[in-house]
């Protein structure tokens, strides 16, 4: 009985090197929105004037699938958000304790453009490389008005670079149906939209190599305690759990 090859078995046309260059230089999968998880974060974009964060959560099979996104507490305006510092560990550990990896809820950062230009601004790289520089790879991913989007792997490993990614819905798989009153529910308990222009704010943190209260001075102090958060909830954590991969195939 005659066997028959898959496209991708050695093609006698061409050479070895060839077919490893192809195979290492194919497009990436794009990033994969349930459904569900995509009417949630319309939702979330449209719920009020000013920008929303939050984390994308990935399937287990596939860290580039998006099944859920979750916000946290945050400080929101028209051109910046400012999540909490313990929310984001409470979120990290309530992640953790229900079993999942870092690498499934803390490496894709999702957040809306009230306005209709996805391109991030200085304040969004800037954060993006402070908060997920050190980890192996990360998305910036941007939701502006009328449904156009950024999408950006990054990695972080060897020499490092960067990819832009399609973005897509996946109907292929099963979805959940929207809920509305539990999107609003959670927007309302997580979202403090701030007025605009900003007004001045000095908030209080407490570190522990100080005695007392320091000033923190959110957009000039506040990189730096974000920084010792992330060190700890994150990059520790990935260190310890297990690589995951990104695709279902071998990239």
């Amino acid at each position: 009985m005659n066997s028959v090859k898959s496209p991708s078995a050695n093609h006698p046309a061409l050479s070895d090197k060839t077919q490893e260059n192809l195979q290492r230089h194919k497009p990436p999968q794009g990033l994969r929105f349930s459904p569900t998880a995509w009417a949630k974060l319309l939702y979330l974009r449209d719920a009020g004037d000013s920008e929303v964060g939050g984390f994308g959560i990935s399937a287990t099979d596939n860290l580039l699938n998006i099944e859920d996104v979750a916000l946290v507490r945050q400080n929101c305006d028209l051109a910046s958000v400012m999540l909490d510092d313990q929310a984001v560990a409470d979120y990290f550990d309530r992640q953790v304790d229900a079993g999942c990896h870092p690498e499934q809820f803390g490496r894709i950062w999702i957040h809306t453009h009230p306005g209709s230009s996805p391109q991030p601004s200085a304040t969004d790289e800037q954060t993006f490389a402070r908060v997920f520089g050190r980890t192996e790879w990360s998305v910036m991913f941007i939701l502006a008005r009328e449904g156009r989007t950024y999408a950006r792997l990054q990695f972080h490993v060897g020499p490092g670079g960067s990819v832009l990614l399609p973005v897509e819905v996946d109907y292929s798989r099963a979805f959940a149906a929207s809920d509305h009153a539990a999107w609003q529910t959670e927007y309302v308990a997580n979202v403090e939209v701030e007025p605009w222009p900003p007004e001045p704010k000095v908030l209080t943190h407490l570190e522990p190599h100080k005695e007392g209260a320091s000033l923190l001075t959110p957009h000039t102090d506040w990189p730096d305690f974000w920084d010792d958060l992330f060190q700890e909830k994150l990059v520790d954590a990935c260190a310890e759990a297990p690589v995951g991969g990104f695709y279902d195939d071998e990239f």
